[in-house]
């Protein structure tokens, strides 16, 4: 288990890495939604992170729709398996005509040559359902045949964890601009790589897809061009005291 600090753009450095050698990609690309410098999108990632990628492995995308729309050609080569909002407590309103912007979306992708039934995945819960008594009704074998069930749930025990997920940004302390919390990002590493498994970051930021990995016993790749990012990556991981790997 280790964190692999990589200083470079990331379609140059994944071109050293082998095929499918990654079990997931979780990702916050810039798309253009600040005025800082290096707040663009680099063309022709997602086809250069597909390679790298298992066909039982995932990728999550942090972003907007309007990114998504924007953007959508480079996800030729992908199918879109289901999206997860992040509610933030604090918002952005760059103008006074629109409701007030509290939220980000993560996307997840899996390769178009794969089948959605050998991707990985550990579904996550939460302890807080509501004890009540409920019956499914059967379906007819046209529509995967299934039988009347009846179950319970108990006060405070496991649900399935929502889509809508509200965890605090990390404003005012973060090591990055556009930092994103563990509270958002580990839900979906765990629920995306195996015990063990390979985690992929290639717009790295301040580390945070390494720290949430190596706390789960993840090997993690993270990609960050910006030396000066990389330097406060580095500083943010030594205070966690995780190892980690610098190549030369």
């Amino acid at each position: 288990m280790s964190i692999q600090v990589i200083c470079g753009d990331c379609r140059d450095v994944l071109s050293d890495l082998e095929d499918e050698s990654v079990d997931l990609v979780l990702t916050d690309p810039p798309y253009g939604a600040t005025k800082l410098r290096w707040d663009r999108w680099p063309r022709g990632w997602p086809a250069s992170v597909r390679r790298v990628l298992k066909k039982t492995g995932s990728m999550w995308v942090f972003g907007t729709l309007k990114m998504f729309l924007e953007q959508h050609d480079e996800f030729d080569g992908w199918c879109m398996a289901q999206d997860v909002v992040w509610e933030k407590h604090n918002g952005s309103g760059f103008v006074n005509d629109r409701f007030r912007r509290v939220h980000e979306t993560a996307v997840q992708f899996y390769r178009s040559d794969a089948r959605w039934a050998d991707v990985y995945k550990m579904p996550q819960f939460t302890n807080d359902a509501s004890a009540r008594r409920i019956r499914r009704r059967g379906r007819p074998a046209h529509l995967g045949e299934i039988g009347d069930q009846d179950y319970k749930t108990f006060e405070g025990g496991p649900r399935l964890m929502r889509s809508v997920q509200y965890v605090r940004s990390e404003h005012g302390q973060a090591f990055h601009p556009t930092q994103k919390p563990m509270g958002i990002v580990e839900p979906l590493l765990l629920y995306s790589s195996p015990p063990g498994g390979i985690v992929l970051d290639c717009c790295a930021g301040s580390g945070t897809t390494g720290i949430v990995a190596s706390r789960h016993g993840r090997t993690s790749i993270l990609i960050e061009a910006d030396p000066e990012i990389v330097a406060a990556m580095q500083r943010r991981l030594s205070q966690d005291h995780f190892k980690f790997e610098v190549p030369a």
